[in-house]
């Protein structure tokens, strides 16, 4: 993950998190694909993830904008997954939101290139 410093141009005061740190904050950005509508995020990389929730006031991000907040936060080389965890263990607090995960001390596995 990028260091949160580098996307100062982004970061927002939020009513809970404040400025933020170095370590997460929340940050406003113009989705790529409509200019009038922003991209929610809060960012944070401790516990030994780095993590990225996108939200929107009126729909779920796509695609495209996942992707440009992707290159935003992380590096080129980096990967990062959005995960479907077990339905036992999904919990849904904002309607419209969609996460980005990468752990910091274990690489992701992927298949084979051929496949993806």
């Amino acid at each position: 993950m990028r260091k949160l410093s580098e996307l100062k141009q982004y970061r927002c005061t939020h009513p809970i998190l404040g400025w933020g740190d170095e370590h997460g904050g929340f940050f406003l950005v113009r989705s790529p694909l409509q200019k009038s509508e922003c991209l929610r995020i809060i960012a944070s990389n401790g516990e030994e993830w780095d993590h990225v929730s996108v939200s929107m006031e009126r729909r779920i991000p796509t695609w495209i904008e996942m992707d440009y907040v992707r290159s935003l936060f992380f590096y080129n080389d980096e990967v990062v997954m959005q995960l479907h965890p077990a339905r036992e263990h999904h919990i849904n607090v904002m309607e419209y939101c969609l996460h980005l995960w990468r752990p910091q001390l274990q690489f992701i596995p992927l298949p084979p290139k051929w496949m993806v």
